[in-house]
């Protein structure tokens, strides 16, 4: 590896420990990524940005040490340092290598953790999903939380960037006022918040370990609907081993689209394409 003076120099004002050597890590859809090997001997990943939003990387440091408080929950990279500038994390080495067992254990762990539980619906400060912003004010129930924090904001950016076309929009929206019907009441989870598969690190330790939270206190469905949205290697192993730790609802399979659709409008507002009319699509079957 060779040395990136400026990386470099940063990463040893925060963490007080000489960088041997840098070079750069492919895969990361937003921030830059820098592999670092330090005078310790240990490896760790600092992610930069140009312009990062405001407390970008200081909530993602805040997600990641509010789920690694929880005792046998989902492994995340420890956090070295953070500022407004970057976050530098232990190095997770990955594998190729996956098993039915591994993905039972995690999904144990994703029950661990989403058991530990939050203060409320919310968090009590703001966030990021991708580099929007993404609100946590409380709400006294998940039904309204989701309505008001989770659905509407993006329903209404997707609206304003042309991401959804109105008849969609309208199936949405109509899926908003029997919120409170269709989703069961339960105590609010610590939910990792953005859990796609790519977000999941297979390691070299046997474990898997989750990146990139988009932390608060929510429905722990939701975590869940958005591995069934995009897919996880033995997916129905984690599903199993979660429900051998802590049972879901009944009915919770039907609920996946009600939870898919705060991710398809995130989307929507991001990349487009067709993703605002598969949240339409969504919405109708719950009509």
């Amino acid at each position: 590896m060779a040395r990136q003076p400026l990386v470099a120099k940063r990463a040893e004002e925060l963490l007080g420990s000489a960088v041997v050597a840098t070079s750069p890590v492919a895969g990361g859809d937003i921030a830059t990524a820098t592999r670092l090997r330090l005078s310790t001997g240990q490896t760790a990943l600092m992610k930069t940005l140009p312009h990062p939003p405001e407390g970008f990387f200081r909530a993602e440091a805040a997600g990641l040490r509010w789920l690694a408080e929880v005792e046998g929950g989902v492994p995340v990279p420890e956090v070295l340092a953070a500022d407004d500038e970057c976050v530098i994390l232990a190095w997770v080495e990955q594998t190729a290598k996956t098993s039915v067992e591994t993905a039972a254990a995690f999904g144990h762990q994703l029950a661990t953790t989403h058991a530990a539980g939050a203060d409320g619906f919310g968090w009590d400060h703001d966030g990021y999903v991708g580099r929007l912003p993404m609100p946590n004010g409380a709400c006294d129930t998940w039904a309204e939380f989701y309505a008001v924090r989770r659905v509407l904001p993006y329903l209404k950016l997707a609206r304003d960037r042309g991401a959804i076309e109105e008849t969609d929009a309208t199936a949405v929206e109509a899926v908003i006022g029997r919120l409170t019907a269709l989703l069961p009441e339960e105590p609010p989870a610590r939910l990792h918040g953005d859990l796609w598969n790519g977000n999941c690190l297979w390691g070299h330790d046997g474990r898997v370990h989750v990146i990139d939270p988009a932390s608060y206190g929510g429905h722990r469905e939701v975590d869940l609907a958005m591995l069934h949205l995009f897919g996880l290697t033995h997916l129905p192993r984690v599903v199993a081993g979660y429900q051998d730790a802590a049972p879901l609802a009944d009915g919770w399979e039907d609920r996946l689209g009600l939870h898919q659709l705060f991710p398809l409008l995130v989307h929507a507002c991001m990349f487009g394409g067709g993703y605002g009319a598969r949240a339409g699509s969504v919405a109708a079957r719950y009509a």
